[in-house]
This record gives structure tokens, sequence and C-alpha cells, in this order.
């Protein structure tokens, strides 16, 4: 075949994969499951960058009682409750962040419900008073939304074959049924939601976030690396996972998790909100707001990039 044959070749095969792709997001878009969780009044203005609100419930919805076991995430207790809060902010300028809202930050619900830990938001209103807390605790307008519950975020991993991680230490955890040796290692659904739920640390909570992100930062490299996206074998059945496992807002559409899932695709920075430390309220051991919080969710609004916390985080995770 002549060199200009070659170049037919690869132009219409181009052309094909462009059609396809294109195809596929139509389609899988017409699969996700959504909610009303930014159509409200009220909200604030527009702010610059763009931000996901990504939020992990203990949902433990369409689990069988076999399936409650495998992942022992204990019985279903009814309601959903969010272990996750993460900003992922995409800065006028320099890296998308992901960025850690530890669930004990104590805040002041709006609608009258008074101060509370920020994750008893969702399970007082939903996605819109989890939302709503948010953006008037931080002063960040939230762009698009997704949730995921508990056997989702295992199917999800496992439809991609798996993540990388490395680990500092071995862990065991038998409330979470996780049981890791220390270094680098390949781990399955199981493994990971057992990994991001899992509080046994010194830290509890501020070191389990710590793990989330980096967790969910595993996932998407995995997801947007060759190995998957070249691969039907995997790309349709992480298609699949995703739509199935996801609840995203009303106009959230396939093309922007796509465009989400590319710009964490390597060495996002990564954060956990500063906080004013310990305090004890009617939810129990909280996290205080103080002016470092405000100061850190100040840049945020403004467009800012945000600086990685160190090493010293405390994670397990290499």
């Amino acid at each position: 075949m002549s060199v200009r044959g070659v170049i037919s070749v690869a132009l219409i095969a181009l052309v094909a994969a462009i059609i396809a792709a294109a195809v596929g997001l139509v389609y899988f878009d017409g699969k996700l499951h959504r909610v009303n969780a930014l159509s409200f009044a009220g909200r604030i203005a527009p702010t610059p960058g763009s931000n996901w609100l990504v939020v992990g419930t203990d949902s433990r919805d369409g689990l069988t009682a076999a399936e409650r076991k495998r992942l022992s995430t204990g019985p279903d207790e009814g309601g959903a409750r969010t272990d996750t809060i993460m900003l992922i902010s995409t800065p006028t300028s320099g890296k998308t962040a992901i960025i850690s809202i530890p669930r004990d930050l104590y805040v002041e619900i709006p609608d009258g419900w008074g101060s509370h830990k920020i994750n008893a938001a969702f399970n007082m209103g939903g996605p819109q008073l989890l939302v709503r807390t948010v953006e008037s605790v931080t002063g960040v307008h939230i762009d698009h939304y997704a949730e995921i519950g508990f056997g989702g975020f295992a199917k999800v991993v496992d439809s991609v074959g798996g993540i990388h991680v490395c680990l500092k230490q071995s862990l065991r955890d038998p409330k979470a049924g996780l049981r890791l040796k220390a270094g680098c290692q390949d781990i399955n659904g199981r493994q990971a939601l057992a990994l991001v739920r899992s509080r046994d640390f010194p830290n509890a909570d501020l070191q389990r976030v710590v793990n989330q992100r980096k967790v969910f930062a595993a996932l998407m490299a995995k997801a947007t690396s060759p190995g998957v996206l070249l691969n039907p074998f995997r790309v349709i059945p992480f298609a699949n996972g995703i739509v199935d496992a996801l609840t995203v807002d009303n106009d959230d559409r396939s093309w922007h998790l796509a465009a989400l899932a590319w710009s964490l695709r390597s060495s996002p920075t990564m954060v956990t909100v500063p906080t004013g430390g310990s305090v004890w309220s009617q939810d129990g051991d909280s996290l205080a707001v103080d002016s470092d919080t405000e100061a850190f969710f100040a840049r945020l609004a403004r467009g800012q990039s945000v600086t990685a916390d160190t090493d010293a985080d405390g994670s397990s995770i290499g």
C-alpha cells in the first residue's frame, strides 16, 4: 500500500473511532441515573473555575444479603449517609485538585436545621441540602454533582480490572473487611471499598479521607489508561459500571464525566480542608471551622489553585 493509502486508512479509522466514541457517549448518557441536586432558588452566583461535588454514600441499595456479607457493609439500615465528600476543583490556571471535606466538619445547615456535622445535611435533605450547605460554607459555586454508593464503587473498580496501590504498612480492619499486606499491589473492588471505608487509624476520619482521594485518583488514572480506553473488553464494562453506579445532577452529561476523568489522569493536587481541630458538639466529636478553613475556601471561590498536602498527611497509601 502506498503512503497515501496508509494515511487514508488511518484517517478513516480515526474518524470512525471519533464517531464511535460520540455515539457511545450519547448512548451511555441516556442510561445515567439523575437527581435534581443543583436547580433550586437562592444559589450563589457562579465562581471562577469549575467545581464538582462528589459524594460517596453508605447506601446499600441493590445489594443482596450475600453481597453485603462479601463486601462487609453490614445490614441495610435504610436511608443514606455521606461517608465521602470531595470537591474536584479545576482553577482558572493550574492543576485540578481533589479536596476532601471532613465529614465531621461542624457547620451551619441551611433551612433552620442549626449547626451539625456537614455529613448530616445529606441525611436531612438529600443532595440539594448538601449542595446548599457546601456552597454556604465554602462560597464556591457547585457546577456538577455525582453520587455513588458502596456496591457501585466496588463494581466500578472491578470493571477496570482493579487498581494499583502501594501501602506503607499492612492493614487489618475486620469491621470494614480490610486485610492488605504492605507494598505495591493490585486490589479488587471489594478490597478498594474496604480501604476507603476503614477508620481504624490513629487519626480516624482525617486519615481515611486521604486514603479515599488516593484510591479515587488511582481509579481515574486506571480508567483513562490506554489499557482501558483502547480495550473494548475494559472500556465498555467500565462505562456500563459508571452509568449503573453513579447518580448525577439532571444537567450533567456523560461527556462531563469523561472530562472529569481526563482532568484527573495524572497527579492531581490532593488536599484536605484545614480545620480548627477537635471540638465537642451536640453531634459528638467534631471539627471546627477556623480562619485557616475560611482562607482556604476563599482561594477556591476566587478560582485559585491550592497547595497539596505533604506526605506527612498520615496516609497508609504511598
